[in-house]
């Protein structure tokens, strides 16, 4: 009989199955009997933990949501001043690529393949977003920077623009580029 364990441990199986075989092969290409034969389970016991494709899709996001919050909290602590945390961002989105193999963003990514944004992966996916902007607001305005709402939108811009190039020339360095730039914007919303 199966235990809570097991049954902890295959869920967890199921979504890192889904996240290799979603980065690698799209996720509307990927089939529910795909994951669960990379997982080593049934489908039937994928749908014990998965009502459905689309839930498993939000499972895969909201879990590497939850890993991406814990890198932003180990990324902040790294540093003491709030606009070297905002620089500290864009070296976190590179190696996120990298970890990613260069396939870009898994939620830009999954945008794409569900553009209804009522669809709850796409929920998943302005959660994310909302996220990210709002922990570079916080940093903003911790900085004292001027005109904090600008500059977030300008620096969110500067970093999916590079996630996206960066999977498309496969080429991580264009966060040095991006980081770059985030640095000089940073120094211009110094106040006077």
């Amino acid at each position: 009989m199966p235990t809570t364990r097991d049954a902890s441990v295959n869920h967890q199986r199921l979504i890192d199955a889904a996240s290799a075989l979603f980065f690698r092969d799209g996720i509307n290409a990927t089939g529910i009997a795909a994951v669960a034969e990379f997982a080593g389970v049934s489908k039937m016991t994928l749908y014990a933990h998965f009502a459905s494709k689309d839930e498993l899709i939000v499972a895969f996001l909201d879990k590497r949501n939850e890993r991406w919050e814990a890198a932003v909290e180990q990324t902040l602590a790294a540093s003491e001043a709030p606009a070297e945390k905002l620089l500290g961002l864009f070296d976190l989105h590179r190696q996120w690529l990298r970890e990613g193999g260069l396939r870009g963003c898994p939620y830009v990514n999954s945008a794409a393949e569900f553009p209804d944004r009522s669809h709850p992966v796409r929920l998943a996916v302005d959660r994310h977003k909302q996220g990210v902007k709002q922990h570079l607001l916080d940093l903003a305005e911790r900085a004292g920077l001027t005109d904090p709402q600008t500059l977030v939108r300008r620096l969110f811009l500067l970093l999916e623009g590079a996630f996206l190039t960066g999977a498309l020339e496969n080429d991580d360095s264009v966060f040095l580029v991006a980081r770059a730039l985030a640095a000089e914007l940073i120094d211009a919303a110094q106040p006077a």
